[in-house]
């Protein structure tokens, strides 16, 4: 028998190469784009939990602020909402007077905004504002918004979340 029958070609040729190479780059291809899609989905998750989160703290303060009033362990103000005047009050909480035998914190944090790419914080919203403004009034926190200007999967704007 000839000897080049007997020899290991256990090697890859160059044919071999540049297809397994054309079958990863058309697979890396596919997976690129929903990936791209993963982390964008991601980051809208994140953005619904953190104003959830928000809001229904400024909510919690507001019913605090309303009982106490109630129970007359506080005079309200003629002006006075009952809406914090800064994010740093639902963390740092309240007593109430003696509502609570502690002091009730809303946050542990302030969620951060996923969107916000210029360290601009939440846009704010005072009692007084336009449901869709975009300046705040400064009196107090009656809703927050992201200031991002993308354009969400489902085609809505972040600001209008």
């Amino acid at each position: 028998m000839p000897r080049w029958l007997y020899r290991n070609n256990s090697g890859l040729s160059l044919l071999e190469m540049v297809i397994a190479l054309a079958i990863l780059a058309v697979l890396a291809s596919v997976v690129m784009p929903l990936s791209e899609m993963t982390v964008r989905r991601n980051k809208e998750i994140e953005l619904r939990r953190s104003l959830r989160q928000i809001r229904t703290a400024i909510d919690a303060y507001k019913d605090d602020f309303d009982r106490a009033v109630e129970e007359k362990k506080i005079q309200a103000a003629i002006n006075e909402t009952g809406y914090p005047e800064s994010l740093e009050e639902l963390i740092e909480g309240d007593d109430w007077k003696g509502l609570y035998p502690y002091k009730r914190k809303y946050l542990r944090r302030i969620p951060r905004d996923p969107f916000d790419q210029y360290d601009e914080g939440w846009g704010l919203r005072s009692y007084k504002d336009d449901a869709d403004s975009t300046v705040w009034g400064g009196d107090d926190i009656y809703d927050v918004y992201t200031q991002s200007d993308g354009v969400a999967i489902d085609g809505t704007n972040y600001r209008d979340w």
